[in-house]
């Protein structure tokens, strides 16, 4: 019969070291004023879970190689920016979106 590890680490690599992510969080937070996808001021002040809330996005995702703990990958983002952003590479097509924000970036 197989063990099992009774401490396994967490599949989100982003919640292996969480007081390093709310660090980072707190310091892009605090060094960054407008949304990396469409060029818009963030309003910090707005409840999570509203489109146009903050979030931490990588720029690199996660799923694609990029790190969760690099400050240089790293960036302010609406949550909707981010949501319709996905799992994307800069410079792949985001695709037509019914609200259309300016983009500044071409993701």
């Amino acid at each position: 019969m197989a063990q099992t590890r009774k401490y396994s680490s967490p599949k989100d690599p982003r919640k292996r070291y969480p007081k390093l992510r709310s660090d980072l969080r707190k310091r892009v937070f605090a060094s960054q004023d407008v949304c990396g996808i469409c060029g818009r001021e963030v309003d910090k002040t707005l409840p999570p879970g509203t489109p146009l809330s903050p979030e931490l996005d990588e720029i690199i995702p996660v799923s694609r190689g990029g790190s969760p703990y690099d400050i240089e990958n790293l960036q302010l983002v609406h949550r909707g920016c981010n949501q319709r952003k996905g799992a994307k590479m800069p410079g792949d097509n985001i695709g037509a979106v019914e609200n259309p924000l300016p983009v500044s970036k071409n993701w």
